[in-house]
């Protein structure tokens, strides 16, 4: 295998930049995003893996996104964060913050 070459790629929706990771991997190309090991893809040239990467990239985002959405909704109606919001209300009778 040849050397890793190290590139940034971005998602513009999500206004992040991530370091890539691509090599020759014998007649193909490998690309990897280390902090997310779902976005792992494979193409005939570097030129065709780049937008691969930042597609499987923004897919991943946007994936990871609505998880966490769902799980803060189950939180919420669950009562969850019931505590938190009564802090808050505490804190701000209280003084210790600005009412925005």
């Amino acid at each position: 295998m040849d050397n890793i070459h190290i590139i940034e790629v971005d998602d513009t929706v999500y206004d992040e930049t991530y370091t890539a990771h691509i090599e020759k991997n014998g007649v193909a190309w490998k690309g990897w995003i280390p902090e997310l090991p779902t976005v792992l893809c494979e193409a005939n040239s570097q030129e065709e893996l780049i937008p691969l990467l930042k597609k499987k990239l923004h897919e991943t985002l946007v994936s990871e996104d609505e998880v966490w959405e769902e799980k803060i909704e189950g939180d919420i109606t669950k009562g969850h964060l019931d505590n938190l919001r009564e802090k808050a209300r505490e804190d701000l009778r209280a003084g210790k913050c600005v009412d925005l």
